[in-house]
């Protein structure tokens, strides 16, 4: 059966979307979530966003700083935690 996840970037936000992009390989539905700062602009973490986005996976943040993520307000990202099968946080 296939699972919703959501993995949280807030304390290690690189490792955190590698180890997303990596749930993915087991065709489970993986949404992430940066929060309370940037994103590093890193050729890691575009590739692995390129990958995400191939892969139609979803990116949230709560900040305006983190540029082509859809941005909703920390209330509204935890009511959307709740639909989740597992919510991993890094």
């Amino acid at each position: 059966m296939k699972k919703k996840i959501a993995v949280i970037a807030k304390d290690r936000k690189d490792e955190a979307i590698r180890m997303a992009v990596g749930l993915s390989l087991m065709d489970d539905s993986v949404d992430v979530f940066v929060l309370d700062g940037k994103l590093e602009d890193s050729e890691k973490n575009r590739l692995n966003l390129e990958t995400m986005e191939l892969t139609d996976m979803k990116i949230y943040t709560n900040t305006g700083d983190n540029e082509g993520m859809e941005q909703f307000s920390t209330e509204d990202i935890a009511q959307r935690l709740l639909g989740y099968d597992l919510v991993i946080p890094y």
